[in-house]
């Protein structure tokens, strides 16, 4: 079975087809270096003896002969031809019986068949001839045989043989070894991606030590299912954060109504127990509304609004709305602006998010303490700086602050419902700004913001991520 998935796999059958083409692109090119070779070899011979025969056309019919039998007796090899005929075709010198009927005596070299003095064995050889009539009616004929191409293409053939096999079989065993190799690396990616089905989300893809596509993919991959678990993780912890925080105030308000209905006489004790009771469900709609807003923010549903903002004018506007309520706590709250900013988003929603970070900043600040916010710009980002004298944030809660309904035990007496950093840091994403908590003692929470022009693409890329990871939840 797996050895019919190997002959099978597209890598296998990409190495055959590449082999085979490889092949087919050998045997054509040593094709066409014989047939090159051939047509060399022949015009190297045809000029050899249109050369011959005009050194010995030009001498005295007495020395002709001579010069023959010197031609024929140098040829060590046996390839060489040459015969000296009178008018009426007899024989004057050479090895060559008698003139071919089929050759022409115009100086021409082409191909024929003599007969020849000494008869081979087979049948006369076919060679390359070229045939003259002298002065006085002579005929002269000389040839060369060219079936030395014969061993060329013998020796072509061998080679072909002996580099052509072993280099096909090579192919075919690289494209064996890869489609076996892709084979076990997809095997392992199935039999992982089964158990991340069956519910074991901390399971990863196979990486390797490699570069290669395939890693890279998985390294993707693997950041996607980090994301994933830590969303499935957080969702699974959501509803247990709900029902716990609408508990109390839902339980406080069934209290005061059951204590009312038992023990209020008067009017004004019926309104008291109703105002407790308006307030539990005001606090229990609270929270419904914070988290419907960090839903709707979350899932990127407000991209509309995106306009030029200013966020000097923001800051402001915030410390006018915050400053009766600091002031009626006895906080300091300050706002320093060193020019105007403008940055490309949502104004409702930033507005928003500085108005979270200083109502958290005069809520924890103690009296007499202080509250200011800073704006600063260099180069194409801007800084918004919220600091207090409160007790600040300990390295260990920077993560976990951002989280829903979280609250520090030092913090489970201060009224809220823990979802204002969190409400903060999902504006922030959408924005594509960076929010950074700075180290207690005191409170500092930062927003890094891009200005200008340089804000846009980085909104833009923002908006992506986001549609993109809303349809990998949906």
């Amino acid at each position: 079975m797996q050895q019919t998935q190997l002959i099978r796999s597209s890598t296998f059958l990409w190495a055959l087809a590449v082999a085979a083409s490889f092949a087919l692109f050998v045997v054509a090119l040593f094709a066409f270096i014989y047939w090159k070779l051939d047509a060399y070899l022949v015009a190297r011979s045809d000029r050899m003896i249109t050369t011959q025969i005009h050194f010995v056309a030009k001498l005295s019919p007495a020395r002709r002969v001579s010069a023959i039998a010197d031609h024929l007796a140098q040829d060590s090899r046996g390839v060489q031809y040459a015969g000296l005929f009178d008018a009426a075709g007899k024989r004057l010198a050479g090895n060559i019986d008698r003139v071919p009927r089929e050759l022409g005596l115009d100086g021409a070299a082409q191909g024929v068949r003599l007969d020849l003095l000494e008869k081979p064995t087979e049948h006369g050889p076919v060679v390359r001839a070229v045939g003259s009539r002298l002065e006085g009616g002579d005929v002269l004929v000389m040839g060369r045989n060219v079936d030395e191409t014969r061993e060329i293409s013998s020796v072509v053939g061998q080679a072909l043989a002996l580099g052509l096999l072993p280099a096909f079989s090579l192919c075919l065993l690289a494209g064996a070894w890869l489609s076996l190799r892709a084979q076990r690396r997809v095997e392992e990616v199935n039999q992982r991606v089964q158990r991340i089905v069956a519910g074991e989300l901390r399971e990863r893809l196979p990486e390797g030590g490699t570069d290669d596509p395939f890693a890279r993919l998985a390294r993707i991959v693997n950041g996607m299912l980090d994301e994933m678990e830590t969303m499935i993780n957080a969702l699974a912890g959501v509803g247990n954060d709900i029902a716990h925080d609408l508990r109390t105030p839902l339980t406080r308000v069934r209290l005061a109504l059951e204590r009312g209905r038992t023990h209020a006489g008067t009017l004004e004790q019926l309104q008291d127990v109703a105002d407790k009771a308006i307030a539990g469900i005001d606090q229990s709609l609270a929270i419904v509304t914070a988290l419907l807003r960090l839903t709707e923010i979350e899932n990127n549903r407000r991209m509309a609004g995106f306009g030029d903002v200013a966020l000097d004018e923001i800051l402001r506007e915030v410390c006018d709305v915050y400053d009766p309520i600091a002031e009626d706590k006895h906080v300091g709250l300050g706002v320093v602006t060193e020019c105007n900013v403008q940055v490309w988003g949502d104004r409702d929603l930033l507005f928003e998010a500085v108005a979270n970070l200083v109502d958290n900043a005069i809520k924890f600040t103690p009296s007499g303490g202080r509250v200011d916010l800073a704006l600063q710009a260099e180069d194409e980002t801007a800084l918004v700086r919220v600091s207090d004298t409160g007790p600040g944030i300990s390295e260990q809660e920077r993560e976990a602050v951002l989280r829903r309904f979280y609250r520090s035990d030092k913090m489970r007496n201060t009224p809220g419902v823990g979802l204002g950093l969190r409400l903060v840091a999902a504006i922030v994403k959408l924005h594509g700004f960076r929010l950074i908590i700075g180290p207690a003692p005191g409170g500092r929470i930062e927003i890094l913001a891009w200005t200008g022009s340089a804000g846009r693409p980085i909104a833009r890329r923002s908006r992506a991520l986001l549609h993109a990871e809303a349809g990998q939840m949906g």
